[in-house]
């Protein structure tokens, strides 16, 4: 990098740049012009990088000059003003400056022409006021960058870099062709600019300022120094290049000091204002007045009275050009920005915003159309012309082929869109169009992959908790059933240790109360075993480890204590039973009996289920013997005591286990046919165990056994007939039995019935209802859709249970629920 011929200071060249043709003589000779008020003005919410404001005024309202209508919407936000009196007519969706011809929200206020100001706070002695102070009321007036990329100024002030701000840098380079908006601004209120910078200074307090201008605006140049005086301020005046008026080429010619990739200004100690936001700075704090107005340079050889004007914020531009004398006949293309930066407007309806610097309406003469697209001669020019030291030719091929990786590491963000390196390409490519497509896609891909880690991160976050609370809970019952038992094997070793001789007592045939005891012990001790088992091998943890150990030393303690028993008790040879122990045997083999029923319904029983099912299955054989020999045995002597507590016991005990069964059925939700029936003959069943239980309660009740009740009873023994004839009918059906045996068991079971009923009229008892139910296997749409309802109304409890869960879920899950019992209903029907 050389050094320039010396003007005021060393100064220093960019790399690259062009040298385009000038037009600025159109609109620079003429002083700045007011422009006329509008009718109505259209003011976009969002004029400035960042979020749109917010609105504070309604429909039908009145407001004032310099009234604040939009408060700013977030930290990087400004809020907007009203640039006349009038009435808000409109707020909602308006056209908006921008190349797509998008609407934007937008507040339309109908002007009164009597430009009737509210109150203003201005501060002349701004130098008693705190950092924070001013940087507040810059703020609340609404001062954005007037420079073009519209950067809100305050939250520009307000950063904290890395080190002290040490060079301020005033911008009035204006190096596109055709604006003179600045050159203007700075002839005639250069001591404006002045007051706006000493504000600044003493905001940051800079160890130097410097205010570059290009010299191809001697009278801009004269008017500054002159207004300088005897301020410390450097002038710094550098050879025209375009684009040196882009902030980190302008650091760099004043100073020799080069913006790293991907860094601010700030990180070196440096900040860039613009000269308009100057002045707006001094009118902002000096008189109090708001951003309302900017200078917008008037151009072009399709307009009769090219010019600069001041004017206000949401002026349509239609208007302005009819005040600078357009000829439609002459417009081609309606730009605004300058021919190197700016874009198309699609309409002339959309209002002029705090970033509108120039309007440039050409001629097709002025601006002819750029011929077609060639391919890439691979001649260097673009690069050569870069300012930002870029390889443009490889940033085009990479955004072509959407290699974002590539793009990213050739530092495609260090891109101005200048549009030098388009300008120089002899094959007219429109490389600035790539680069900006490219960006886009590449930010959205950023957000996209940012929103998609957010969500992920919370996901696994959640099931982390949701793993920790299963662990504890595991954890604790896993507590629970070892300390259970650790307890249950002590008081079964406690219980099988040997009594004295004088108490021993002989045991009946088969298993005894302990024995029994003991055995499910051992089962269930083997069962918890199993489960942390299946924990460790899920989630392996020295915890889990530690209670696995402690439930096999259980386990192996009930089952000795099990072994133990059996070897102190062998089975006794069969013995006359009385009526207890006969009732008792017969209570057993039907427990066992039902409980073999319901693991042969399993459809796909695991192994576990198959060895508990044979063994289930020898029990029942054991104890149907048992029960076949006490059939066998001759008939006890009749007790000559009275009924003792025993038979009141047994028939609490009945009671009891009927209620339980009533209890059961009643709680489910959908019952099925035999479901149905098997609950109404447990509640006949109950109502007489409770009579029963009534009768022997009764303090009124026969001390003694009369000889009917010791005779076997007729109905009882007809009942028990006929479950037995219906349950081998059942077994053989689903064992798939021949026709023939099939109608042999039908034949004896319609014999039991009949004897049944013949048993209840000799009994004197009413007749109940005989309801036979034919008993179909269930179809697969019948289970799949009963599954469905399963799974549907546990999905719907498990999201009622979670207070986190979302409202859509929950009501998706009802509506799933209610679809399925749906679908369910109109099946059976």
């Amino acid at each position: 990098m050389t050094a320039l011929p010396k003007t005021e200071g060393l100064i220093w060249d960019i790399p690259g740049g062009i040298h385009p043709a000038e037009c600025k003589e159109l609109s620079n000779r003429v002083a700045i012009q007011p422009a006329p008020l509008p009718v109505q003005l259209i003011l976009p919410l969002g004029q400035h990088i960042g979020a749109a404001a917010e609105p504070l005024v309604s429909l039908g309202e009145r407001v004032l000059k310099g009234q604040q209508i939009a408060a700013a919407n977030g930290f990087v936000s400004v809020p907007l003003h009203a640039p006349t009196s009038g009435t808000v007519s409109f707020i909602g969706p308006q056209p908006y400056p921008h190349v797509s011809g998008m609407l934007a929200p937008a507040i339309v206020i109908e002007t009164d022409g009597l430009e009737q100001w509210c109150p203003l706070e201005p501060c002349p002695d701004y130098r008693h006021l705190d950092h924070g102070e001013l940087i507040e009321r810059i703020r609340q007036a609404g001062i954005s960058g007037l420079g073009g990329a519209g950067f809100p100024t305050a939250v520009k002030l307000n950063a904290r870099p890395t080190q002290k701000i040490h060079t301020l840098i005033i911008n009035g380079t204006e190096c596109e062709p055709y604006i003179t908006a600045d050159d203007l601004l700075m002839r005639e209120r250069a001591a404006e600019l002045i007051s706006g910078i000493d504000i600044l200074v003493q905001l940051i307090q800079p160890d130097q300022v410097l205010i570059g201008i290009e010299d191809n605006k001697p009278e801009a140049v004269a008017a500054v120094r002159l207004a300088l005086s005897e301020r410390s301020y450097q002038l710094k005046v550098f050879p025209t290049k375009y684009p040196s008026g882009g902030e980190k080429q302008l650091i760099q010619i004043l100073t020799g000091v080069e913006v790293p990739s991907g860094g601010l200004p700030a990180d070196i100690g440096m900040l860039c204002q613009n000269v308009g936001t100057c002045v707006a700075i001094h009118d902002a704090i000096i008189h109090g007045k708001p951003l309302i107005s900017r200078i917008t340079t008037l151009t072009g050889e399709a307009l009769a009275k090219p010019m600069n004007v001041e004017v206000l914020l949401g002026t349509p531009v239609g208007e302005l050009l009819e005040f600078a004398g357009l000829d439609p006949s002459k417009l081609n293309r309606l730009i605004m920005g300058g021919p190197m930066m700016g874009f198309t407007l699609p309409d002339m309806a959309v209002p002029v915003i705090k970033t509108t610097n120039c309007l440039l309406a050409s001629t097709t003469a002025e601006l002819p159309p750029p011929p077609p697209a060639m391919p890439c001669i691979r001649c260097g020019e673009c690069a050569e012309a870069c300012p930002a030291s870029l390889l443009p030719q490889q940033l085009h091929f990479f955004a072509m082929g959407q290699e974002h990786e590539q793009l990213k590491a050739h530092n495609l963000f260090d891109c101005i869109e200048c549009g030098a390196c388009a300008y120089v390409c002899p094959s007219s490519i429109p490389l600035v169009q790539y680069y900006r497509a490219a960006k886009a896609e590449i930010r959205d891909l950023e957000q996209k992959q940012l929103k998609a880690e957010h969500s992920k991160q919370r996901f696994e976050q959640r099931q982390e908790r949701l793993r920790r609370a299963e662990e504890q809970k595991e954890a604790e019952r896993q507590a629970r059933a070892a300390k259970a038992a650790q307890a249950k094997a002590a008081q079964a070793q406690a219980a099988a240790s040997p009594e004295s001789s004088e108490s021993a007592v002989v045991k009946p045939a088969g298993l005894t109360d302990e024995l029994k005891k003991l055995k499910i012990e051992a089962s269930m001790a083997q069962v918890a075993l199993k489960k942390a088992e299946k924990q460790v091998a899920a989630h392996a943890t020295a915890e889990l480890q530690a209670q696995v150990d402690e439930l096999r030393l259980a386990a192996a303690a009930a089952q000795q204590a099990l072994d133990t028993a059996t070897a102190a008790n062998p089975p006794a040879p069969a013995v006359v039973a009385d009526d207890g122990t006969l009732k008792k045997a017969k209570i057993d083999a039907a427990m066992l009996r039902a409980q073999v029923r319901k693991l042969e319904k399993l459809e796909a029983p695991s192994a576990e289920q198959q060895s508990e099912l044979s063994q289930l299955r020898s029990q029942l054989d054991a104890a149907e013997k048992l029960l076949a020999s006490f059939d066998s045995a001759p008939a006890p002597t009749a007790a000559k005591a009275p009924a003792d507590d025993s038979a009141l016991k047994k028939a609490k005990i009945d009671a009891a286990m009927l209620r339980a069964q009533v209890r059961k059925l009643e709680k489910l939700e959908a019952p099925s046919a035999e479901q149905q029936s098997e609950l109404t003959q447990l509640r006949s069943q109950l109502d007489a165990a409770e009579k029963l239980l009534a009768s022997l309660d009764s303090p009124t009740a026969t001390p003694t056994k009369t000889p009917a009740a010791e005779a076997p009873d007729p109905l009882k023994k007809a009942k028990i007939e006929l479950a037995m004839k219906r349950a081998e009918l059942k077994k053989a059906e689903k064992a798939g039995s021949d026709e023939a045996t099939l109608n042999g068991l039908r034949e004896a079971l319609a014999a039991a019935e009949q004897a049944l009923l013949q048993a209840e009229e000799a009994s004197g008892k009413p007749v109940p209802e005989l309801v036979r139910t034919d008993k179909q296997p269930i179809d697969e749409t019948t289970r799949a859709l009963k599954t469905e309802v399963a799974f549907a109304r546990a999905d719907l409890r498990k999201l009622e249970r979670d207070e986190n869960a979302a409202p859509d879920a929950l009501e998706q899950a009802r509506v799933r629920l209610a679809d399925a019992e749906q679908k369910l209903s109109e099946h059976q029907t």
